[in-house]
């Protein structure tokens, strides 16, 4: 026997390139139909499956909308309630009387002008005297007037958010807060709590009186 016949690996490999070829052949000899149809067969099926993903994806955006809609329901308030501000409570006080009964945007344009030294906050006790209507004494308290316009303006967000057309600041409280100690305990630090509550202004509706009737 020959060295041929001993080595089966060069067998294998004949026989694995006859089938390869065989293969091409029967791929080659295919009528195209059948490949065409195959082909139609999976555009249609790739077709269908983007048209799915689509809907699905519509579907779960019109979910999430209405969701939204259910949760974001319209208050008839808004409040921030602000914690351990570094502001003087005697101003912050001030300030807050200063603000309440008036339109958000009245407020911040009137704090804007205690800014510019133009309006003064009216205050009690041994005070310089300052000019306004009705007011016999007033400060300038710069820190605690910028603190509450960043107050105010949160406000004027949660009520735009609320649905709330013309809001009107109803309440505002300044309240001491606790003090911790500054300067190895020689100073107590000054801090002050402040809510602000806004509501939509109620339009009066005047009536008006018939003279003809009889008392």
């Amino acid at each position: 026997m020959t060295e041929k016949n001993y080595n089966p690996k060069q067998k294998e490999s004949k026989a694995m390139k006859k089938q390869k070829v065989v293969e091409k052949i029967s791929v080659a000899d295919a009528p195209k139909e059948k490949v065409e149809v195959k082909e139609e067969k999976a555009n249609k099926e790739g077709e269908e499956k983007v048209e799915k993903e689509t809907a699905n994806g519509q579907q779960k955006e019109e979910k999430k909308e209405t969701k939204k809609k259910q949760e974001r329901i319209k208050k008839e308030e808004a409040v921030v309630d602000v914690k351990s501000v570094p502001v003087s409570t005697l101003h912050a006080v001030a300030v807050c009387k200063f603000i309440s009964g008036k339109k958000i945007t009245k407020a911040l344009e009137d704090l804007n002008d205690v800014l510019i030294h133009r309006k003064a906050v009216p205050m009690k006790g041994e005070i310089a005297h300052k000019p306004g209507k009705g007011m016999s004494s007033g400060k300038y308290p710069k820190k605690a007037t910028e603190y509450i316009i960043r107050v105010i303006k949160s406000l004027q967000a949660n009520s735009n958010y609320n649905g709330i057309e013309e809001p009107v600041i109803v309440l505002a409280i300044a309240n001491k807060a606790s003090r911790p100690f500054g300067k190895f305990g020689r100073v107590h630090k000054k801090r002050t709590h402040i809510k602000l509550v806004a509501k939509e202004q109620v339009k009066k509706i005047k009536v008006k009186k018939n003279k003809n009737t009889k008392k």
